[in-house]
């Protein structure tokens, strides 16, 4: 592991903001510069932009130009994407316009699993509080800039950990959960490599389904924002179900609006990109 920099010049659909605040990572901080730095697959990154260049310089573990085009899904053309999205209606042209800078990370498989059985009913604050803390007490320390950041712990690592330990560090309800994901990975009851290789979304989705603390809307995270990469899938929250409400299907109580009437919307107005529209809209709702 070594110090590295790598640079791009005139990179499109890239903005520090969209993809660090938009709800898809937890290990991200924004720095008094106005850059972010973050904790990733055993590396540590700060990411600062200037016009249209984009610095990343940290510890790697590898390439970092290998790394930075993976992680930041780099080789997808996502102005492609928005201009096929933005022909749908002037709401998701809107929405686009307001986030144009995301981009889907792909964050390993493992993390995400913990990471969202965590954010469960819970507040980004807390849930980044409780994967730092886990982090520190079972991950590897990174020693970098006189700072020291952890790595999210390995599945070997939180074998021995028991429900107790998870409560220690703030975890709430999620501990037995977090404890029984742990040991229906380790018993390969589930088993990672598989789900990575499975093309058949509703599979992957029906198996994550089975893992403890794993409901819908954590399933269609996970199946989004991890390497898993299902453009497809649509994950739902207040907010989603507010702006999908608001903008198609205007019923007068929100609350009476299904799940499954919104997935079915979703399905047919954006089809396989419903994952990324989702993104664009959640954002633009939660934050404009």
């Amino acid at each position: 592991m070594k110090e590295q920099e790598y640079k791009i010049e005139n990179i499109q659909s890239f903005e520090l903001a969209d993809i660090f605040d938009c709800g898809q990572c937890f290990r991200w901080n924004k720095q008094q510069d106005g850059s972010y730095t973050g904790v990733f697959k055993g590396n540590v990154m700060n990411v600062q932009k200037e016009g249209n260049t984009v610095m990343f310089k940290g510890m790697c573990n590898g390439n970092i130009q290998e790394i930075v085009e993976e992680y930041f899904d780099l080789r997808r053309n996502y102005e492609e994407i928005k201009e096929q999205l933005s022909k749908i209606d002037k709401n998701v042209k809107e929405s686009i316009e307001y986030g144009s800078g995301i981009r889907i990370l792909n964050q390993d498989l493992w993390e995400m699993i913990i990471s969202y059985i965590i954010s469960a009913n819970n507040n980004i604050p807390r849930i980044k509080g409780i994967i730092e803390r886990l982090s520190k007490s079972y991950g590897k320390e990174i020693e970098w800039n006189g700072d020291k950041y952890y790595t999210f712990p390995t599945i070997e690592e939180l074998k021995d950990v028991e429900v107790e330990d998870y409560r220690k560090l703030g975890a709430g309800f999620r501990d037995v959960r977090l404890y029984e994901t742990v040991h229906m990975i380790i018993d390969n009851k589930v088993n990672l490599e598989d789900m990575q290789n499975n093309s058949n979304t509703i599979e992957v989705r029906e198996q994550l389904l089975t893992l403890a603390g794993v409901g819908p809307k954590v399933a269609d995270c996970i199946l989004l924002f991890s390497t898993l990469k299902r453009f497809e899938a649509f994950p739902i929250d207040v907010w989603v179900r507010r702006v999908m409400n608001e903008l198609y299907i205007k019923n007068e109580d929100e609350t009476k609006v299904n799940k499954k009437q919104i997935e079915e919307l979703a399905q047919q107005k954006f089809g396989n990109l419903a994952g990324i529209a989702q993104q664009y809209l959640f954002y633009w709702r939660k934050e404009a």
